[in-house]
């Protein structure tokens, strides 16, 4: 209730809104009584969550590239927020491969143009209090150990997509230093924090080269799942799990400012941190039909084998905690794929899955 309350009115600027994570905190904002509006390409896969849902209807929606920062000012200025969540990015770590000028581009100039916009729109009389840069757990410099890394661990990443997020997460931190500096919070009234999340699942993604949404694919032609890395290690978790971390860190942003302005992890408990294999076998279970899976290792791009989060201070300093285990994430995934074919309200369901989550956290 306290959430739902905060959230009334609130005016929210929301960077890449038409994508799979942005489409569910869309709804999931409409849902607690914000404002939004939304900045953002079109959606990225045909179908997508934006559209099937029908999220457009729940917001302001203004079509613009993070690239371009002019667009972005104005966009920001005219729809005066009081909190900016960051979320526009090339995700994908394989498309990083071909496309690295692209995803350096929009991940790192991308981040640079939102904290500008930011920083802009206050110097003209605005009022955001709070900012939140959505990053991944792949910032870090991964040392392929078996134990979560905590916040203040190396920031790296081997592959485009995971060292443009590491360089978006020392941009985040420049800027605060330069422009919002928590020792002259009294001037400038802005917290700016980022935040790494774990490897998300969930209804509505259609991304190419991502586990979940390869199985559909592949069962909806009642072909194997074909999987490269049977034994990587990742913190899967249910998409609303790390959106509701962003929104109450958010909220603690706005409401007690740099108490809270730093880097925050959001993932799974550890038994979470499950191999490729254990998810995709699990999931064919839940899916029926004869779903299946097969191996063809491919060794010609380098991908982690092992990766966990460390969620110790989220849990203590923000009181965040994993609501849904990977068995519960899956099968309401499972669930919500399965009604998407069956040509069900798939707003409604996202909303429902939405307060069956919420009542989870007691």
């Amino acid at each position: 209730m306290e959430k739902i309350n905060f959230w009334k009115g609130k005016k929210v600027f929301l960077t890449g809104h038409t994508g799979f994570k942005g489409s569910w905190l869309s709804i999931w904002l409409h849902q607690l009584g914000a404002e939004v509006t939304g900045y953002s390409d079109a959606p990225p896969t045909d179908p997508s969550l934006y559209e099937c849902s029908m999220a457009g209807q729940l917001l302001t929606s203004i079509t613009g590239d993070v690239r371009d920062a002019g667009r972005l000012q104005r966009a920001m200025q005219a729809a005066d927020p009081d909190i900016v969540l960051h979320l526009a990015a090339q995700p994908l770590v394989r498309e990083s491969y071909q496309r690295p000028v692209d995803t350096y581009a929009v991940n790192v100039l991308g981040t640079v143009h939102v904290l500008e916009a930011v920083r802009q729109n206050n110097a003209q009389g605005g009022r955001i209090k709070a900012v939140v840069n959505v990053t991944t757990d792949k910032c870090y410099s991964n040392k392929e150990w078996f134990w979560g890394y905590r916040e203040n661990d190396r920031l790296g990443g081997f592959d485009p997509y995971s060292n443009s997020k590491a360089c978006s997460e020392l941009v985040t931190a420049s800027y605060r230093d330069s422009f919002f500096n928590p020792s002259r919070y009294e001037e400038h009234g802005v917290a700016i924090a980022s935040a790494r999340a774990g490897n998300v699942i969930g209804g509505g993604d259609w991304a190419g080269e991502r586990l979940i949404p390869d199985s559909f694919r592949a069962f909806c032609n009642q072909a194997p799942l074909v999987i490269r890395s049977p034994h990587s290690v990742r913190p899967w978790q249910h998409v609303l799990e790390p959106l509701g971390g962003y929104l109450l860190l958010a909220q603690r942003l706005y409401e007690e400012g740099v108490r809270y302005a730093e880097a925050w992890n959001f993932g799974p408990e550890e038994q979470d941190a499950q191999s490729v294999e254990s998810v995709v076998s699990r999931f064919c279970r839940l899916w029926g039909e004869g779903a299946a899976y097969g191996v063809v290792p491919d060794g010609k791009l380098h991908e982690a084998a092992a990766l966990k989060l460390d969620c110790s201070k989220a849990k203590a300093r923000l009181g965040w905690r994993p609501r849904w285990n990977l068995d519960t994430a899956l099968a309401q995934t499972a669930a919500w794929y399965k009604a998407y074919l069956n040509g069900e309200d798939m707003l409604e369901l996202c909303r429902a899955q939405i307060r069956e989550f919420e009542q989870a956290g007691g």
